[in-house]
């Protein structure tokens, strides 16, 4: 599906990971490859902009990172992040710029685009967040199938294989996901959708959408 491409769901010059994308037709094809992306990017940026903090984990000089957070590389924390009080990053997480890492947040094997905010107890795994998303308190991704097996992602034109047994969620940019909503594994959101709060989500949402429930997903006006 055309609508589902990386080039449909994100605005690539608002990520450093811009060149893990080479190559890919679909985002979650980088998945996998978000742990030694960070380490190969990680040794070629500047010491004047970025620190080398323990193994693997680079925090730009600008970030704002609280004492209390903890960061496990590889990582990426990009210039005027915030990471705030004991925010929980697992590795392989790209924080982009301007992002919000928030209380009792939880990132793994993950790409945050630049201004992207998860900023309340929000659980982010195996995900790809486009720019300025936003994930409202208290939402989370689950990124593993009840059943254990491998992620199948709904469309109108069918299910598309991913090969995948941890799948989180694909948001686009901007897009907007209200408090206590599930992206359940396989969730693919395209950009300037808005999902109500309390909402579980499955399969494809279209672009400029608004998710009110399963099957009742509206244009917007």
């Amino acid at each position: 599906m055309k609508e589902m491409t990386i080039k449909e769901l994100y605005t690539l010059e608002e990520t450093i990971a811009k060149d893990i994308f080479e190559g890919a037709t679909y985002p979650w094809e980088v998945l996998p490859k978000i742990g030694s992306f960070i380490k190969e990017l990680g040794e070629t940026l500047s010491s004047e902009e970025y620190d080398k903090v323990g193994e693997d984990v680079w925090i730009a000089k600008s970030a704002n990172v609280f004492e209390s957070a903890y960061i496990h590389g590889p990582a990426i924390i990009g210039k005027n992040a915030e990471v705030r009080h004991c925010a929980f990053i697992r590795g392989n997480a790209i924080v982009g710029e301007g992002a919000v890492v928030g209380n009792s947040t939880e990132l793994k094997n993950v790409i945050l685009f630049n201004k992207v905010q998860v900023p309340h107890y929000n659980y982010v795994g195996d995900s790809i967040l486009g720019y300025k998303a936003h994930m409202g308190a208290g939402t989370i991704t689950s990124n593993v199938k009840s059943d254990k097996k491998l992620v199948v992602i709904k469309t109108p034109e069918g299910p598309v294989e991913t090969g995948l047994k941890k799948f989180g969620a694909m948001l686009g940019d901007e897009v907007e996901v209200g408090c206590g909503t599930v992206l359940n594994p396989g969730s693919v959101v395209g950009s300037h959708t808005n999902i109500y709060p309390l909402s579980s989500v499955r399969g494809f949402v279209p672009a400029g959408s608004i998710y009110k429930k399963q099957g009742e997903v509206v244009e917007k006006q």
